[in-house]
């Protein structure tokens, strides 16, 4: 299989297509692409050998003439991501696979903002097939040859990270407010971050769940969605907590749990934060969102007059937009936001930290605020069904079906509009809308509604996995 980059790096199954002869191929183009004198941050997730493989970048990377800063432990894509910029690197490497399964593990490459950029994994990914159909091999050089000559060198994000990050929510808030909060690292490098920055503000009821060193993940998916929280739902519920916490494999996600055990997926958390740094902080900007983001979005954003931006499933694509204009937020339907003055790149630290922040200002229950969002927006429902694909399974030659296949109603309800910004999204006014798309980084076909019952979001996810499956099938004609 040809090594190819998807919407957030490259990635794949350890052992079958990630290997270390791959991995060092990946690594070379990236050398190639940022070019000798040049300065990269690499880090690793807690994935099994991710350490290795970080180990091994660097390795390939110290050949070629880049100094390399290679932090000491596992650490969370935004604090590497961050320390691109603290370090006034050229651009960073993480080593994870996010929220995959287990058997994955990715390469994520940073621009010099510390920003998934797509011109470099481009550019990364044209140089791989080329050396590799050139016969050309990578560079290594000895780790502890370049550890001794100062090329690679050892550091820790964690401390500017978390400076970075105290100027950017009220902690001191927090701290008064006396919250209960237990966080759920889901065995992700995220671990130890919220804990300690909360404990460190003088808040006394901090527990973290799944913090240990865990690289298969509990068998489970590191992702911070209602199916894998059963273990932080029980924990909230029976401990008394006022409020769970979630980040994925490598922290740049969030999910949270109500003190009820209820999941309050990214969209309210987007909505809440959004309303929050507007009426409360007084703050302005553009609003981006990928097109399968909320409507509550598009709502507040026209109440209070801000620009609003629509883009495709990814953090690149807000990425964009926040380096080159006045983002006060950005945000995506899997759980990656980031705020204005920060890095432009997915933060679920962050963003948990400023859901704690809404919490201890409104001096509310998070039950109480998402029902709050419910009678001020209007009432939104939201679930998401993906549907798993054998190959042979052409993304391009699902998309090309599926845009053939254009319904004028959906569960009864007109279609007004069909948006393929990316994948297929059906709009039926203000009753919500359907979305089906082809993952960029694995072969699952993904279906999203939204809608304002339920009943209409699962008769709409029941029509979109219909359509989904025929579009796959003519595909494979």
């Amino acid at each position: 299989m040809p090594i190819e980059f998807g919407t957030d790096g490259w990635r794949a199954i350890i052992s079958d297509e990630f290997t270390f002869e791959n991995l060092r191929h990946v690594a070379q183009a990236i050398a190639e692409a940022f070019g000798p004198g040049k300065s990269v941050a690499v880090g690793f997730d807690t994935r099994f050998l991710s350490d290795r493989y970080a180990i091994e970048v660097s390795r390939v990377l110290a050949a070629n003439g880049i100094q390399v800063y290679l932090t000491k432990a596992d650490a969370p894509t935004p604090a590497l991501s961050f320390a691109v910029t603290h370090l006034k690197a050229d651009g960073g490497v993480m080593i994870t696979a996010s929220h995959n399964p287990p058997r994955y593990n990715g390469v994520k490459v940073k621009g010099p903002n510390g920003e998934a950029n797509k011109e470099i994994a481009k550019r990364v990914e044209a140089i791989v097939h080329e050396n590799i159909s050139k016969g050309r091999k990578p560079n290594l050089m000895d780790y502890e040859e370049a550890l001794s000559k100062g090329i690679i060198t050892r550091f820790d994000p964690m401390t500017s990270y978390a400076e970075h990050v105290k100027g950017l929510v009220d902690l001191p808030l927090i701290a008064r407010s006396g919250l209960k909060v237990v966080v759920d690292s889901m065995y992700g490098s995220g671990r130890g971050y919220i804990k300690s920055l909360l404990e460190g503000a003088g808040l006394s009821s901090v527990k973290e769940i799944r913090g240990e060193m865990n690289p298969g993940f509990g068998g489970i998916h590191p992702e911070p969605i209602a199916r894998y929280l059963r273990a932080l739902m029980d924990e909230v519920t029976t401990g008394g907590w006022d409020v769970g916490l979630a980040n994925d494999g490598d922290a740049d996600r969030i999910g949270a749990v109500d003190e009820e055990g209820n999941f309050v997926d990214p969209h309210r958390i987007f909505a809440l934060i959004l309303r929050h740094l507007v009426e409360k902080r007084g703050w302005s900007g553009a609003v981006v969102k990928t097109v399968s983001t909320t409507m509550a979005i598009n709502k507040l954003a026209y109440r209070y007059g801000l620009p609003l931006y629509e883009t495709p499933v990814g953090f690149n694509y807000i990425a964009d937009f926040m380096l080159k204009e006045d983002v006060l937020i950005g945000g995506e339907e899997s759980g990656g936001i980031s705020i204005k003055g920060h890095i432009p790149e997915g933060d679920g630290i962050l963003t948990g930290l400023l859901l704690l922040e809404v919490m201890a200002e409104k001096g509310l229950s998070l039950k109480a605020l998402v029902e709050d969002l419910m009678q001020d927006v209007g009432p939104f429902f939201y679930a998401r069904r993906d549907i798993r694909l054998s190959p042979p399974y052409s993304k391009k030659a699902v998309l090309a079906a599926l845009k053939k296949l254009l319904p004028s109603r959906l569960a009864g309800v007109e279609v007004t509009e069909v948006n393929d910004k990316d994948g297929v999204k059906y709009i039926l006014g203000e009753e919500g809308w359907l979305l089906i798309r082809p993952s960029g980084t694995e072969p699952v076909l993904r279906v999203y509604a939204e809608a304002v019952s339920p009943s209409l979001v699962n008769d709409l996810l029941r029509e979109g996995e219909e359509i989904g499956q025929k579009a796959y099938g003519e595909s494979r004609r």
